[in-house]
This record gives C-alpha cells, structure tokens and sequence, in this order.
C-alpha cells in the first residue's frame, strides 16, 4: 500500500471510529435522558431506570467508552504502522 493511500485509509478508519464514538456519546448524553420519564417505569437496583441513567449510568458507559476508544484507536494505528511506539 502506498504512503498517501495508507494515510487515507487510516484517515477514514479513525473517522468512522469517531463518529461511532460521538453517536454513542449523543445516545447516552441526550436520548436516554429524553426519556427519563418513560424509563423510571423500569426499576435497576432499586432505583427508576431514568434516575439511574442520568445520576450513574451514563457516566459508566462514558468511562467505559474512553477505554474502549483508545484501545480500538490504538488498532488502527498499530494496523497502518502509525502507533507511536513503532
């Protein structure tokens, strides 16, 4: 693979890796909390499901999700020969 075509390819993994990233940050910030009301119907330890979500929940998948970028980023560079320890 050429220089100029392995960096577009890279390029376009890590956008696509991006955009997931955003699209789950938008559902856990801004979706589920849309529709407290509706889930506090569903009880999760105890507590309403939208109490939960908004006061615990989506910090954990947020935690989560940081760990799981940065490993998944790391395959992707470590793919196209871009990590940094290379």
């Amino acid at each position: 693979m050429s220089e100029p075509s392995k960096v577009q390819a890279h390029w376009a993994e890590t956008q696509r890796l991006t955009y997931i990233m955003i699209g789950i940050w938008a559902f856990f910030s801004f979706f589920i909390h849309m529709f407290a009301p509706t889930l506090n119907g569903i009880k999760f330890l105890g507590f309403p499901l939208g109490f939960y979500m908004a006061a615990q929940g989506s910090l954990i998948v947020f935690v989560a999700q940081l760990f799981w970028f940065s490993k998944a980023q790391d395959d992707v560079d470590r793919k196209y020969g871009m990590a940094e320890d290379d």
